[in-house]
């Protein structure tokens, strides 16, 4: 991806390589466990049952985490032929209003994902239609920590959260609220890096949300190619 850009500080640099080994470990399980699964099925004519189930997660994992890391290393794809033709103070205006509409679109997507979530994780859903305009009130025939998932067994070194979330009732599979941690995780993140991205644009540190231009790059590094090759 283009347009990718190094941190300068040092906490940047970590935090920067935190994330992308993230992204490396998930689509590395997803390869291997995939790839075990095959071999298993035609191979010795049986398979891991809860393969198909935990490669879903982990490509869920994926997709919401690298969401907002393309926003970070300013990798999304956009078109801006419209922007491109209307003068510079014009172009940050649209660019503005796009951000708003970016932050105001995560902000949602974040009250939706915590609302789901929070039925699974024995926590409040937010009051509100749009908005959050505060917490509902819990009572205990609304908690739903006992939900599990279909296949994923228990590992047993969460063994420590059933007091907590399960009333010391043992888990037989993965309770539903881990994998599905990642909602309101990754749309906080969305809306996070989002932010940055706006107030990047307002001081006038970037054109707009649109980062990318892979086609033209490609084609660039296409022509560099053939002068080299001449």
């Amino acid at each position: 991806m283009s347009h990718s850009h190094k941190p300068s500080t040092k906490l940047g640099q970590i935090i920067n390589e935190v994330e992308e080994s993230i992204i490396a470990i998930l689509l590395g399980l997803m390869t291997l466990i995939t790839f075990v699964n095959v071999v298993l099925r035609y191979g010795f004519n049986t398979g891991i049952i809860w393969g198909l189930e935990s490669v879903s997660f982990l490509f869920a994992w994926l997709v919401l985490f690298g969401v907002s890391y393309g926003f970070k290393v300013r990798a999304h794809l956009g078109v801006d032929a419209l922007i491109n033709v209307i003068s510079k103070k014009k172009r940050k205006s649209m660019a503005m209003i796009t951000a708003f509409v970016c932050i105001l679109y995560a902000f949602l997507l974040l009250k939706g994902s915590w609302d789901y979530w929070a039925n699974f994780a024995n926590l409040p859903q937010t009051t509100g239609r749009w908005f959050p305009t505060g917490f509902e009130e819990m009572k205990r025939t609304s908690y739903r920590a006992w939900y599990e998932v279909i296949d994923v067994p228990f590992p047993e070194f969460l063994r420590w959260i059933e007091p907590l979330m399960n009333e010391g009732e043992r888990y037989e599979k993965l309770p539903r609220f881990v994998p599905y941690a990642i909602l309101p995780f990754g749309m906080a993140l969305l809306l996070y890096r989002i932010v940055q991205n706006s107030i990047a644009i307002y001081r006038n540190e970037a054109d707009s949300m649109i980062v990318s231009h892979e086609a033209e790059e490609a084609v660039a590094e296409a022509q560099k190619l053939n002068e080299g090759s001449n």
